[in-house]
């Protein structure tokens, strides 16, 4: 029909553009979804790209270097435990200051290669947060180097891993002290046990020597929970791992050297320098893989499989040094265990605890 005859009838006269190209909404409104994609093959590359990225920061958030959390912290509780093995092999011909030393240069030297190669600067803008992190923790740890040239390995480790019930202490503790929250008894009955554990644990030990080793390494136990304090407070201020272990090691290498002075450094031999270098790469990848485990996993699991350690340095001392495992012993390490797992089972459940 003309549009004559249209105007001649009073019919409204329509845009012939509109007809050529109907509107976006009306297009979209009417389209499938299959038709859609077709045709737009733009918009179908872009939204796959997005849903890759997601599935790609969601393996990055679970999983790294192709492991998930669990297997990192198993990973890490056995290069500990065999750490703690190389230290205590040293320690017959080293001090503590020269160990930890050694040990500390070698992770500095990690955490530089590191770093750089991830492109990850190591400047902080929280030094004190750091100076109060690497003193804590260097001061923890060479407390427990010194109380596993002592006592067997497993008995050294598992006064260390007296950290979690030190935690329940500080909190209960705060609680008295300030009164933000009422006492939780199920907190006070962990820290009973993890401390009758302690006494059956020493209990094997009774004799004055060890007696001092078996204090120092419960002293360390509970630096040792200030210094996870202070971690969990640079993870949150953005530092990465390597950094907050580049720092950790260089305090660690001042307080080893200073340390060393009065006995001077002894001579280094093949069968030195092999420890030393396994003291060193075994604790920098065990830190690394420990505080990615943290970040991508969580935290009820990972403190309770970081407890392997104690197995595995039992096995150690064992097949190694033929060291006793009493069934005093045994039950001590079980309690010790228990009330660990116990004390962060509460503290993931804060409500329980609060007025």
């Amino acid at each position: 029909m003309t549009e004559r005859n249209r105007r001649s009838r009073g019919e409204p006269l329509q845009d012939k553009r509109k007809q050529d190209k109907p509107d976006a909404a009306s297009a979209s409104s009417n389209a499938s979804p299959g038709s859609a994609t077709e045709a737009s093959p733009n918009a179908t590359a872009t939204n796959t790209s997005a849903r890759r990225a997601r599935q790609h920061w969601h393996s990055v958030k679970t999983r790294a270097w192709g492991l998930s959390a669990p297997w990192l912290m198993v990973i890490a509780t056995f290069m500990f435990a065999t750490m703690s093995v190389c230290v205590k092999l040293a320690s017959a011909d080293y001090s503590t200051g020269e160990i930890m030393f050694y040990r500390s240069v070698i992770g500095i030297v990690m955490m530089v290669f590191l770093s750089r190669s991830q492109g990850i600067s190591l400047a902080t803008r929280v030094p004190v947060n750091h100076f109060w992190r690497s003193v804590t923790g260097v001061v923890s740890m060479y407390m427990w180097f010194y109380s596993v040239g002592g006592l067997p390995v497993a008995t050294a480790m598992t006064l260390n891993y007296m950290s979690s019930v030190w935690m329940a202490v500080f909190m209960i503790g705060g609680a008295l002290l300030f009164g933000t929250s009422k006492v939780d008894k199920r907190m006070v009955v962990s820290v009973l046990l993890g401390f009758v554990g302690v006494a059956l644990v020493l209990q094997p030990t009774m004799d004055q020597n060890q007696w001092w080793y078996g204090l120092v390494g419960l002293l360390s136990g509970m630096i040792s929970a200030t210094a996870y304090l202070q971690v969990g407070a640079l993870a949150r201020a953005g530092e990465p791992v390597t950094r907050i272990v580049f720092y950790f090691s260089i305090a660690g290498m001042v307080l080893g050297f200073v340390t060393a002075l009065p006995t001077g450094l002894h001579p280094l031999t093949f069968k030195g320098i092999l420890l030393h270098l396994a003291v060193g790469v075994l604790a920098g990848f065990a830190q690394i893989l420990l505080t990615r485990a943290y970040a991508i996993g969580r935290n009820l699991v990972n403190a309770s499989l970081q407890y392997l350690g104690i197995a595995f340095a039992a096995i150690y001392g064992v097949v190694l040094f033929s060291d006793p495992m009493s069934m005093t012993l045994f039950a001590g390490m079980v309690m010790i265990i228990g009330a660990g797992m116990f004390a962060v089972l509460l503290k993931s459940k804060p409500a329980s605890t609060k007025g």
